[in-house]
């Protein structure tokens, strides 16, 4: 099979997660979560999983190729 949901959902982490990284950086932390920057939190988070299922569909895909 040529679809690999890795891809989708890779990216579709990475962009939310570098877009909250991008507003928690801009707006700093909040005074209603106690001080603590939630949205830069939570972007890294997101962009962590977002790269590492990017990097499992090149990895999968390479494997996938040459096995052929």
């Amino acid at each position: 099979m040529g679809l690999d949901i890795r891809w989708p959902i890779g990216l579709m982490f990475t962009l939310i997660g570098a877009l909250l990284v991008i507003e928690g950086a801009v707006t700093g932390p909040s005074d209603k979560a106690l001080g603590a920057n939630i949205d830069l939190i939570w972007g890294i988070v997101l962009l962590i999983f977002g790269v590492l299922m990017l990097l499992g569909a090149i990895r999968g895909g390479k494997k996938d190729a040459g096995g052929k």
